[in-house]
C-alpha cells in the first residue's frame, strides 16, 4: 500500500513540475543515515515522502505533526513527532536510526519565512554523531514560491512553480573532540552543510549575466494585483524603473552598439550610479561585447592607461554627466589617445520607431541576442598594480553568477527590500552585491553616484524607507555622526567591505542609530565576495567564514608565526589579468589559485582574522592606493635629482582607514607643490600624502632598497610622540 500511494503522489508531482534529483549511486545508499533538509512548505514531508527512496522515518516538529492533511497523506509513513529540545524524544530518534534506519529531519524546527536557511537545532547533529551515522544534505528549490510556504508578501507566489529536489552524497559529521560538547558548534556544522548544499542547488552553471536577467523577470516581474509591475531600479532622476523597462532599454541599446563595434569588444562605460549605466552594461553583454567600467576619478592618466590595456576604441558616456562632473579634459585625454567617445544623448536621438517595436517583440520572447558561454568575459575591472600600473580584471559569466549565488547564502533579499547602492559601480563591490546581486532577487535598488553625500544619502534612506546598505567603515562612521534615529530606522542590514570595520564604528551604529553592522571581505579578483558574517555566525574582528564552493589554503610568511597568506579558489575567482607590459593578453591564476596578499588567521569553527598584507597597499578609505605607484609619482617629479630619497608607508588613521605618509630628504617637497604636480599630471588625489616628514637619512637594506618595515616603525614613533 506504502509503495502504491508513493508512486500516485509522485505521478501528481511530476505532473507539476517537480523534478527530484540524486547526485549519487542509490546502490551506495547507508542502512542508516540521517537526511537533514531545509523547510520552505508544508507539503515539504509528503513530496519527500514520494521521492526519497527506501523507506526512511519522519521526524516531524509540532507545526507539521499536527497538521491533520500532512497526516493524512503520511499515512502509510513512518511518523514521530519531534520536539528539537525534548531529550526523550532524540533519544528515540536515536534509537530508531541506530536499529538501522534512515530518517528525515528538518534541521530548522520551522518553515522558513524569506527562502533563506533559518536558526539550525542541534538535535539533528548530536543524532548523526550519537548514531555514527552519515548526514545527507536535501535542499527543496521553488516550494518557497507556492502558496503552501510563508513567504507571502516577500516572494511571488504562484500555483505551480517549477520544483527541484537536489538529494547529495552522504557525508560524514566531523566534529572536534574539544568542541563535540558545544550545542552551537554542532549546530554550526549542520548549518555549513546546508549552506554549501544551498550553494550547490541555487547556482545555474549555465547562466550568464543576461540570461540570468531574464529569468530574475520571469520570476519577480509579477503584475501587483493585476495593475502594475514592481519597480526594481532607480536613481537621483526619481523615475523608477521595471524589470520591463530595463530589458526594452537593454535590448535597444545593444543592439545600436552591436551595429557599430566588433563582436566581443572591448567597450568603456564612463557613467555614475545610474540606471542609464545598468541598462547599457546589461545590453553590452547581451549582444556580445564586454563592458570596461571605467574609474573616472582614478586620474586621466590611470584611465587612459587601463583603457590602452584593455584595446578599448570606444567608451560610451554622457554629456550631462561629463560637464555636471566636470571630466572634459579626462574626455579630452582619452580623445587624445584615438578612443572614440559615444553620449547617450546623441543615441537616444537616433533610435528609431522600428527599433523600440523590435526591442519590444524580443522582451515579449525573452530573446538572448547572443549565446554567450559561463566562461564568456562578462566585466572588465580595474585594480591597483603593485609597480602602481592599473591592472585590468576579467570577470566572466561564471565569477560573476556563481558570486551572486554566494552571497545570496548569507542573506536573502526579497521584494520587500530597498538596497541604497552608493558604492561606484565601477568598483565590484558595488556593482556585483551592491546592484546584480539585489536585482536578481527582486529586491529594489537605489543607485546613487556618491557615497560622500552623508546628509542626502542619510535623507535619501529616510525618504525610501531602506532596509538593506552598504559601504565602508570610513562612511559608515561618517553616517552615523549625522543622521538622525530614524534615518536608519528600517534597516535591517549593513554591510561593510574595503576595510576592517573598527569597533567604534560598531557601537556608534549600534548604540545611536540601532542598526547591526555586519563585516564581509572581498577583492575584485573574487567578483568580489570571498568571506563574511552574517546573522547566524558573526563574530567582530573577523571577516566571517568562506563562500560555500571556494577552497583556501595558507602559505608560510616569513617572520608570521601562526597564520599565512590567505590563496582561495573557486568559480568566482577572476577568469585573469590583463596588464599594460601585454595589452589584449589574458594572463590566468595559476592552477586557479589567486593569492590574496593578505596575511590571515582561522580559528577552529573557520572564522578568518586578518592580520597584515603582503603587498604594499594603503585602504583610504575604502579606496585601495599602490604605496608603489605614489613613489613612482614622487620620484617623475624629481628626476634628474641623484641625490633625491623618498619612502612612503601607510600607517592607521581614525577615520581614514589608512593614511599615507612620505618621508623624503627634499626640504622643497611641500603639499602645495605636490598638490599642484598632481593635478597637472592628472593623478588621483588619494595620491597625495596626508603629511610629509623630513629626513636627512631613510632607512635602507643590504640591496639598496628602502627598507619599507623600519621606516614605518620609525614613523608610527615619532606620530606617537607628536600626539
Amino acid at each position: 500500500m506504502r509503495n502504491f500511494v508513493r508512486f500516485l503522489l509522485r505521478c501528481f508531482f511530476r505532473t507539476f513540475k517537480v523534478r527530484f534529483e540524486m547526485r549519487f549511486d542509490v546502490s551506495k545508499l547507508p542502512q542508516k543515515g540521517v537526511y537533514i533538509s531545509n523547510h520552505v512548505s508544508w507539503i515539504d514531508p509528503i513530496i519527500l515522502f514520494a521521492f526519497l527512496p527506501g523507506n526512511p522515518v519522519f521526524a516531524l516538529h509540532g507545526q507539521l505533526y499536527r497538521n491533520y492533511w500532512i497526516r493524512l497523506f503520511l499515512k502509510t509513513a513512518d511518523v514521530v513527532k519531534h520536539d528539537n529540545i525534548d531529550v526523550p524524544d532524540l533519544k528515540h530518534l536515536i534509537s530508531t536510526v541506530n536499529s538501522g534506519r534512515l530518517c528525515v529531519i528538518f534541521p530548522e524546527g520551522r518553515m522558513t519565512t524569506n527562502g533563506n536557511i533559518m536558526k539550525i537545532y542541534e538535535s539533528a547533529g548530536l543524532l548523526a554523531d550519537k548514531t555514527d551515522s552519515p548526514v545527507i544534505p536535501i535542499w527543496i528549490n521553488g516550494l518557497q514560491y507556492c502558496h503552501f510556504s510563508k513567504t507571502g508578501g516577500k516572494l511571488p507566489h504562484r500555483y505551480f512553480p517549477h520544483v527541484k529536489i537536489v538529494v547529495d552524497a552522504p557525508r560524514p559529521l566531523k566534529l572536534k573532540d574539544e568542541l563535540r560538547h558545544q550545542r552551537n558548534h554542532i549546530s554550526n556544522e549542520i548549518y555549513m552543510i546546508m549552506r554549501e548544499q544551498m550553494f550547490e542547488s541555487i547556482y545555474d552553471k549555465k547562466m550568464t549575466v543576461f540570461t540570468q536577467l531574464i529569468k530574475a523577470s520571469k520570476i519577480h516581474a509579477k503584475r501587483c494585483f493585476g495593475l502594475r509591475r514592481p519597480y526594481v531600479l532607480e536613481d537621483i532622476t526619481r523615475k523608477p524603473k521595471t524589470f520591463k523597462d530595463i530589458m526594452l532599454a537593454s535590448y535597444v541599446l545593444g543592439r545600436h552598439f552591436s551595429k557599430i563595434s566588433k563582436h566581443q569588444e572591448s567597450i568603456g562605460i564612463m557613467l555614475p550610479n545610474s540606471v542609464a549605466a545598468i541598462c547599457t552594461f546589461f545590453g553590452l553583454n547581451a549582444y556580445g561585447q564586454v563592458p570596461v567600467m571605467i574609474n573616472f576619478s582614478a586620474g586621466s592618466q590611470n584611465v587612459t592607461s587601463g583603457l590602452k590595456t584593455v584595446l578599448a576604441q570606444k567608451v560610451i558616456t554622457s554629456k550631462m554627466f561629463v560637464k555636471k562632473a566636470g571630466l572634459e579634459s579626462l574626455v579630452q585625454a582619452i580623445q587624445n589617445e584615438g578612443i572614440e567617445i559615444i553620449y547617450l544623448e546623441d543615441v537616444g536621438k537616433s533610435v528609431s520607431i522600428f527599433a523600440k517595436i523590435l526591442a519590444l517583440l524580443q522582451y515579449k520572447v525573452k530573446y538572448v541576442p547572443y549565446k554567450a558561454t559561463p566562461d564568456d568575459r562578462a566585466v572588465i575591472l580595474f585594480t591597483s598594480g603593485s609597480e602602481g600600473a592599473p591592472k585590468a580584471v576579467v570577470l566572466s559569466n561564471r565569477n560573476v553568477i556563481s558570486n551572486v549565488w554566494q552571497i545570496a547564502t548569507f542573506e536573502t533579499l526579497n521584494k520587500r527590500d530597498v538596497v541604497m547602492n552608493s558604492m561606484p559601480i565601477f568598483h565590484s563591490f558595488g556593482l556585483v552585491l551592491g546592484t546584480l546581486y539585489a536585482l536578481y532577487q527582486g529586491a529594489k535598488v537605489f543607485l546613487y553616484p556618491s557615497p560622500l553625500h552623508f546628509r542626502i544619502i542619510s535623507d535619501l534612506l529616510y525618504e525610501l524607507s531602506a532596509t538593506v546598505m552598504i559601504g565602508t567603515d570610513t562612511f559608515f562612521r561618517s553616517y552615523a555622526k549625522i543622521s538622525h534615529p530614524l534615518d536608519f530606522g528600517s534597516l535591517r542590514l549593513c554591510y561593510a567591505g574595503a576595510e576592517g570595520v573598527k569597533l567604534d564604528t560598531r557601537n556608534l551604529l549600534n548604540e545611536r542609530l540601532g542598526a547591526r553592522l555586519m563585516e564581509a571581505y572581498g577583492t575584485t579578483e573574487c567578483s568580489p565576495a570571498v568571506a563574511g558574517n552574517n546573522m547566524v555566525f558573526n563574530k567582530f574582528g573577523t571577516i566571517g567564514k568562506l563562500c560555500p564552493g571556494m577552497e583556501c589554503r595558507l602559505e608560510t610568511v616569513d617572520g608570521i608565526e601562526k597564520g599565512g597568506e590567505l590563496v582561495v579558489k573557486g568559480p568566482n575567482v577572476m577568469a585573469g589579468y590583463i596588464l599594460a607590459e601585454h595589452p589584449g593578453v589574458l594572463v590566468p591564476p595559476h592552477n586557479g589559485w589567486y593569492h590574496t596578499g593578505d596575511v590571515v588567521e582561522i580559528d577552529e569553527i573557520g572564522f578568518i582574522k586578518i592580520k597584515d598584507r603582503i603587498k604594499r597597499f594603503a585602504k583610504v578609505g575604502g579606496e585601495m592606493v599602490s604605496l608603489k605607484a605614489v613613489e613612482n609619482m614622487i620620484n617623475s617629479a624629481f628626476e634628474g635629482r641623484d641625490d633625491f630619497c623618498c619612502g612612503v608607508v601607510a600607517v592607521p588613521h581614525e577615520n581614514k582607514g589608512e593614511q599615507i605618509i612620505l618621508v623624503t630628504n627634499e626640504q622643497t617637497l611641500t603639499t602645495e607643490n605636490l598638490r599642484e604636480f598632481i593635478k597637472q599630471n592628472g593623478y588621483p588625489e588619494l595620491y597625495m600624502p596626508r603629511r610629509i616628514i623630513y629626513r636627512d637619512k631613510i632607512p635602507t637594506s643590504a640591496t639598496g632598497k628602502v627598507d619599507n618595515v623600519t621606516l614605518k616603525k620609525e614613523v608610527l614613533t615619532e606620530l606617537a610622540k607628536a600626539a
